[in-house]
């Protein structure tokens, strides 16, 4: 039987049972959404594992769309601890983390470089599978929106209070059930939503003159050169790439795991070269880096198009004077938004390639050119793969490359300014408000044709009196031609001439 709310604000152990439900609805998200797949760790392949960063975006997204808090502040680091706390739960585990054949400590990391996998451990298991069903999103950061009734997850653990402490602890404090939004949003309405804030968010960083390259831009769908269409036939190509993939998990060395991985986006022709070319001596290992390496620059030397696309130019250029000026977070915030426009197998390429290149130029790693230092060889090695446009002065190109070097594990980040903004923008919309009034911050407003007309009339003859106030002012100008330019003036912009000349009339 049905308890009326009055009724059930009465009960002691309310507060865990409200726990208890966020707890599952924040484990079905996590299941349904994150991206689990194949990985690479420790220069081990595992199966079924998701990354700790990609754990964390989806929990602060799926918090702050759902408002469970009501409006409390959730910072990427309380989440960290609520991830933490589901690993002590046994919801997931560490994947790699064993040390001379024993599990050692496992602390959750926020990290592009931490894998785990999902267990059938947890004291909610049977009221997750109930209620898991998978929802499409952006980037695996649109979430579930029905959530887990109530008096169905209160039944997972009804005397147990430490989720409740935990969230009290974070200054996290549920609101009721009542409060929380259940509607659901189209995944194309969503997608507008991450696209639209992601560019809002941008124009509060750098300036962006031209946003037509942006809103116009569409996710790049072709299909990798080595893919092949038909799964049922293994071609020689494909031998190959898994006799290259077995040589370097044979290898405890991370320098070939991460060219290897690279691979997957060469052609088969490359790939094939590499495989037919290993040296005989399986212990030549330094040849086989360098093999690995000429194969790899040679393709990127030939690629045409950068993995940063030109139609992000002008967040390039923000972003580069943002380094220039030594305003270093926002350049980071401004570089995570950029990637996050850029279409899922770009990202994908430029994560492993920056990388390969982060290992590269570790102090132990073999010398790739004598009396160079690696992070230079690599730069100039692939600088021109990752950005390029005869616009970005060399300079500016080469410091965007090397910041790129520097913070390969946080470029990949969602901000949480972003989470913040796309929340509030899923909540308006699922109140009923208008999709196209901005909640946020406003740079633009749309005018009538009639004002628009005005503004442009307005513009124009204050930049016409302000060009013929520095001709007349100029002392430089011969009195001649002076005289000539002010004829032309007169002729072109007679209205401008008699309003400059006449008001100077009345200050004299």
């Amino acid at each position: 039987v049905a308890l009326s709310p009055a009724r059930r604000a009465e009960l002691p152990t309310m507060k865990p049972f409200r726990a208890t439900h966020i707890w599952c609805n924040i484990i079905v998200a996590l299941q349904s959404e994150v991206e689990v797949k194949r990985r690479r760790h420790h220069l081990k392949h595992h199966d079924d594992c998701f990354l700790g960063s990609d754990a964390v975006d989806l929990i602060l997204s799926h918090l702050l769309q759902n408002n469970y808090f009501g409006q409390a502040e959730i910072s990427r680091s309380k989440v960290v601890r609520l991830c933490q706390a589901l690993m002590d739960n046994k919801v997931y585990e560490a994947v790699g983390t064993k040390l001379f054949g024993k599990d050692k400590e496992s602390t959750f990391e926020d990290s592009n470089c931490s894998l785990y996998r999902f267990t059938t451990m947890h004291r909610w298991v049977d009221v997750v599978n109930k209620c898991q069903a998978p929802s499409p999103g952006f980037n695996g950061l649109c979430r579930r929106q029905e959530q887990v009734h109530f008096s169905t997850c209160t039944d997972a653990n009804p005397h147990d209070s430490s989720l409740e402490e935990l969230l009290s602890n974070l200054s996290l404090k549920p609101v009721t059930p009542s409060h929380i939004e259940t509607s659901q949003l189209s995944p194309t309405v969503v997608v507008e939503v991450w696209q639209e804030q992601t560019i809002l968010r941008l124009l509060q960083l750098i300036e962006l003159p031209i946003l037509d390259t942006l809103l116009d831009r569409k996710e790049h769908r072709s299909k990798p050169q080595n893919v092949s269409t038909n799964t049922d036939v293994i071609t020689n190509n494909h031998l190959d790439r898994e006799i290259l993939k077995a040589f370097g998990d044979s290898r405890e060395n991370d320098w070939l795991s991460s060219a290897i991985d690279l691979l997957e986006f060469l052609p088969d022709s490359r790939v094939v070269e590499i495989s037919r070319n290993l040296p005989e001596s399986s212990s030549d290992i330094d040849q086989c880096k360098m093999l690995l390496f000429d194969a790899i620059a040679k393709h990127y030397n030939q690629t045409k198009d950068p993995l940063l696309a030109n139609d992000f130019f002008d967040i390039h250029t923000g972003v580069a004077e943002l380094l220039v000026n030594g305003k270093f977070e926002p350049a980071l915030e401004a570089t995570q938004l950029c990637l996050k426009l850029l279409d899922s197998r770009n990202r994908d390429e430029l994560r492993r390639l920056l990388h390969f290149t982060a290992v590269t130029t570790q102090p132990a790693s073999i010398a790739l050119q004598k009396g160079i230092e690696n992070r230079i060889v690599m730069k100039r090695t692939f600088g021109k793969a990752i950005v390029s446009n005869k616009n970005l002065p060399k300079g500016k190109a080469d410091l965007l490359v090397l910041f790129l070097l520097d913070h390969q594990k946080d470029v990949f980040k969602v901000p949480g300014s972003l989470h913040k903004m796309v929340s509030e923008k899923l909540m308006f919309i699922q109140s009923g408000g208008d999709p196209d009034r901005d909640t946020g911050h406003t740079y633009c407003e749309r005018l009538t044709h009639a004002a628009c007309e005005s503004n442009m009339r307005k513009t124009t003859r204050d930049e016409l009196l302000l060009l013929l106030k520095t001709i007349d002012e100029n002392p430089k100008l011969p009195a001649k031609e002076k005289k000539k330019v002010l004829s032309q003036f007169n002729k072109s912009h007679p209205a401008v001439f008699i309003q400059y000349y006449f008001n100077a009339l009345r200050k004299s």
